[in-house]
């Protein structure tokens, strides 16, 4: 049984005496209310029906109305009151789109104010802007590009803001009855590589445990995660968790404030003294984190501080990596990861001592050339002790969006079809004798190859829903040009991006999308712990001749292969989840799912429950894994990208409210600092041969010659062509030289 929480008030844990946190940089989560109400007070009514029905569009914890299945309470969080405004704000005037010249020269958060798109709208290379098309034109339009191409030269992309189960499963069948498995979602630039080790590894593609494991666990690790920016409704987690005695700990690049202590507006303890959160920080290099867990291990077998019988009994291939750690040197393994061998020592203790653990990561982990390496890293850890498959213990790659953890099971992917199942002859064939039509039996290309392919001029058509290319790949002005090079270009979305104003060799079509609590019917998300979660309709106005992607998808598939149109019909979204239960083995339930509140967790609240793990041989599998050595020249820098007060790409605020940095910030130690004589609020250069950033020194606790700067701007300095191995995710760190900017000119800085 994992321990409960104290319920009386501990000052032991306690972030300040100051009330409330006077003086203290933090969030005021009351005004982010405030403002919630002033900037939906057009549409009041309907918003509070979205908070108080509906499951949450944000982060994937899968809040459903303003309650979960974690902790009792009322949950809403600063992340979901920004979102809330692109539910509940009216149409944009279309006359706006007339001429595009003024509209490129806007934020994306400025265009995403104008209002929700209203109609289907064409633009063709000779004309200035968009003009207003009928549905038919615009399909029929759509359709006869395809249909004068071939499918190897088709691209599809599907963002995860908001988007559900069902509009994942219908598009990506729509899809495959066009021909081609050119259709990838955003799980691919987030856990993707979580996914390809956990399945190699122990035989299941999704976190093992629940978020109730977090209270009361011994040991709570986050890995290059910073859940209270990214996933706030979390931090209540996190108070409970310290009342409950669990010990938390973070092995991150930057001492992140948010994960140090917060102030939690819903606990009265918490809102007037705030919660210590991380009793201990491990900092390591950019790039370090497999080095750290590795010297850790080594720690840990020499102290005995492992589980020998789990390990014999239930894994496989330790004898292995126990002679591969024997021959790495403590120097090695302290130049790469930045740590001292005495801060592995202590971790290892940590760990060792643990008698239940969970292991918490994200994107600092897997946005890396080695990101599948880097998660069986953390993997290998939690296997010396059994951390897997029983109460209190799990390894969870956290999500960042509501609807990526279901995109991919859902199929729509070019590597896999529904379920995960690889694509494979055998595979093609089974599932084309559910569908009654054949599906393409080779894998299709990813994001970053869709755009590689246009830049070369070998793709006719990119249908892009949501998402927006140009501000999320590395090397931007690539994006660019590839973006204008494809003949056909359609977006569809809610509101207006940037890349829409793009001009392109022929047309661009821009197609209305309904949000997820305007469809008919109600739809499904799942979240992180694997919790599949009905989202009803929520009754209220809606924006023009807007319509759910997957009706559209469907309807594009039928022009396309009119001799399939039978078998490419769902009369509502029912009966989508119907034929999901039948695909998908383990969604299984997702066909009763009809009412607000309607929910089940797919396998259970553990996976691999008892270590049984579904690999061939039953065992978990351990990774030899070789730390990349990392020759890092005197002047430069180690550069990663972070997110401030934003969700995805769509930045919300100039300065982040938790650490106080501006867009422009570069996070630099203070040892570097005053090694280069710099102050805060200098102006500072960093380039490489991709790139330049400007940007303004910020002193904050980040590991020495590691810097900081915020994404998407950073794109500019990251090289297009550094993937990781399996699966193809972008490498979103860099190498850089910094130069101090005078009114006069640029000096360039050498370390001493």
């Amino acid at each position: 049984m994992l321990r409960k929480p104290k319920k009386s008030w501990n000052p032991s844990i306690w972030a300040s005496w100051k009330p409330f946190g006077i003086g203290e940089q933090y969030p005021n989560n009351y005004w982010e209310v405030f403002r919630a109400v002033l900037e939906n007070a057009d549409n009041l009514p309907y918003a509070w029906e979205i908070l108080n029905k509906g499951v949450c569009d944000g982060c994937a914890l899968g809040t459903t109305g303003m309650k979960d299945w974690t902790v009792d309470g009322i949950h809403v969080c600063n992340v979901r009151l920004r979102l809330l405004r692109l539910n509940t704000m009216p149409a944009l005037d279309p006359t706006l789109l007339a001429n595009v010249s003024e509209l490129q020269k806007k934020s994306g958060a400025e265009l995403q104010s104008m209002g929700r798109l209203p109609y289907p709208m064409k633009r063709d290379r000779t004309e200035l802007g968009f003009s207003r098309i009928t549905w038919d034109e615009a399909l029929d339009l759509i359709a006869k590009h395809i249909q004068a191409s071939t499918p190897d030269r088709l691209g599809f992309y599907f963002t995860s803001r908001g988007t559900v189960n069902e509009t994942y499963y219908a598009t990506q069948k729509a899809v495959r009855a066009m021909g081609t498995n050119n259709l990838d979602n955003a799980a691919r630039i987030c856990h993707s590589p979580s996914t390809n080790a956990l399945k190699s590894t122990i035989g299941v593609a999704a976190t093992t445990c629940s978020y109730k494991d977090w209270i009361g666990t011994d040991l709570l690790v986050f890995i290059g995660s910073n859940v209270a920016n990214n996933q706030p409704v979390t931090v209540k987690y996190l108070h409970w968790a310290k009342k409950a005695g669990t010990k938390i700990v973070v092995i991150n690049t930057y001492r992140e404030p948010g994960m140090e202590r917060y102030w939690v507006p819903s606990i009265p303890e918490s809102a007037l003294f705030g919660t210590k959160f991380a009793e201990d920080f491990f900092l390591v290099n950019i790039g370090g984190d497999m080095a750290f867990l590795n010297g850790t291990m080594k720690h840990a077998i020499a102290n005995g501080w492992i589980d020998e019988s789990f390990i014999k009994n239930y894994t496989t291939n330790f004898d292995e990596l126990k002679a591969f750690l024997d021959t790495q040197s403590w120097s090695e393994l302290e130049q790469i990861s930045g740590a001292t061998r005495d801060s592995m020592y202590a971790f290892a203790k940590m760990v060792g001592e643990a008698n239940k653990a969970v292991f918490v990561w994200s994107m600092g982990i897997t946005q890396h050339e080695c990101g599948e390496d880097n998660v069986r890293a953390i993997i290998n850890l939690a296997l010396t002790k059994g951390f897997v498959g029983r109460e209190g213990c799990g390894l969870m790659p956290i999500r960042g969006h509501s609807g990526v953890q279901g995109g991919a099971e859902m199929g729509c992917y070019a590597t896999t079809f529904p379920g995960g199942k690889p694509i494979t002859p055998e595979n093609a064939a089974s599932i084309s004798e559910v569908w009654g039509f054949e599906v393409p039996t080779t894998q299709g290309l990813i994001a970053s190859e869709m755009i590689d392919a246009a830049a070369e001029g070998n793709l006719d058509v990119l249908f892009s829903v949501g998402g927006n290319f140009l501000e999320v790949l590395p090397e931007p002005d690539y994006v660019e040009r590839a973006l204008k090079r494809v003949p056909l270009r359609v977006h569809m979305d809610i509101v207006v991006s940037k890349q829409m104003l793009l001009e392109s060799v022929e047309t661009v079509v821009i197609l209305p999308a309904t949000t997820r609590y305007e469809i008919p019917g109600g739809v499904t998300e799942t979240n992180t712990e694997r919790r599949v979660i009905f989202s009803p309709e929520i009754p209220g106005s809606r924006i023009g001749e807007a319509r759910p992607e997957w009706e559209v998808f469907l309807e594009l598939a039928k022009r396309v292969r009119p001799d399939l149109a039978e078998k490419l019909h769902f009369h509502n979204t029912s009966a989508m989840r119907q034929e999901i239960a039948q695909v998908i083995p383990q969604y299984a339930g997702v066909q009763h799912l009809k009412e607000a509140g309607d929910q089940f967790q797919y396998g259970g609240a553990h996976l691999c429950f008892g270590w049984n793990f579904p690999t061939p041989d039953r065992k978990a599998r351990f990774s030899v894994l070789t730390p990349q050595e990392r020759y890092l020249p005197e002047g430069y820098f180690w550069v990663t990208t972070r997110r401030g007060k934003q969700f995805n790409s769509m930045v919300q605020e100039r300065k982040d409210a938790i650490t106080g940095a501006v867009r422009s910030a570069v996070l630099m130690s203070g040892v570097d600092a005053e090694k280069l004589e710099l102050q805060d609020g200098d102006a500072v250069m960093l380039k490489n041969d991709i790139g330049e950033f400007r940007g303004q020194v910020y002193i904050a606790p980040v590991m020495p010659r590691n810097l900081q700067i915020h994404w998407p701007e950073g794109n500019v300095l990251l090289d297009k062509s550094k993937r990781s191995p399996e699966v193809g995710i972008p490498d979103y760190n860099a190498v850089v030289r910094l130069e101090k900017v005078f009114s006069s000119g640029k000096i360039p800085i050498i370390t001493p």
